[in-house]
């Protein structure tokens, strides 16, 4: 009975260990991003309505913004190909208005991502000749945003940028996407031409 027993109980291992081994077994992959294609770069003059010019991205959208409470020349600039939007704030300076108090919303802005930004480099735009001075924000980490920018005449225009994706925040898979439209943004500000 113990030898009955035994070859039992040796004959359930192998079953065992048989019925195991043709299971296949899951093996987790590294996490990796999706391929980005980007489209060759073309600009298209944009026609506000707005007390500016500015030449798009032909891959964008310019559209007024549809949240509530905003004003006329409150614009999105969207990326479809990149789910992400450059939010455009035109202001006209004013006594209401005034130079010092927009240009510190801004940095305020910029720096409600302090928790979240590993650095936030800041850099001044100048460009005498076209009446245009300002900032621009590059706010690295997992933020809402990673860029964003103001730019004005100092007397009479106004206009601040920010850009946001419609992902959660994660660095490593929108820089390469981040950097592409970071160029374009660049473009923007080199051409606007006041009215």
């Amino acid at each position: 009975m113990k030898n009955n027993m035994r070859i039992s109980v040796a004959s359930l291992f192998v079953a065992l260990v048989f019925i195991g081994c043709q299971q296949t077994t899951y093996t987790p992959k590294p996490r990796g991003f999706f391929k980005v294609d980007f489209p060759e770069r073309a600009y298209i003059e944009a026609r506000t309505g707005c007390p500016f010019y500015i030449e798009i991205p032909a891959y964008s959208i310019l559209g007024k913004d549809p949240s509530q409470n905003t004003q006329d020349c409150w614009k999105n600039l969207d990326f479809p190909q990149f789910n992400a939007r450059l939010h455009l704030s035109y202001y006209r300076i004013s006594a209401s208005a005034p130079f010092d108090y927009l240009t510190e919303d801004a940095r305020t802005f910029v720096f409600k991502h302090t928790s979240k930004a590993t650095s936030i480099d800041q850099k001044r735009i100048q460009d005498p000749h076209r009446q245009i001075y300002g900032v621009e924000y590059a706010i690295r980490g997992n933020t809402a945003s990673n860029y964003q920018f103001y730019i004005s005449d100092s007397t009479t225009h106004y206009l601040r940028g920010a850009l946001y994706f419609n992902e959660k925040p994660h660095l490593d898979s929108i820089q390469p996407v981040l950097d592409f439209l970071k160029e374009d943004i660049r473009h923007i500000i080199s051409t606007i031409r006041w009215k």
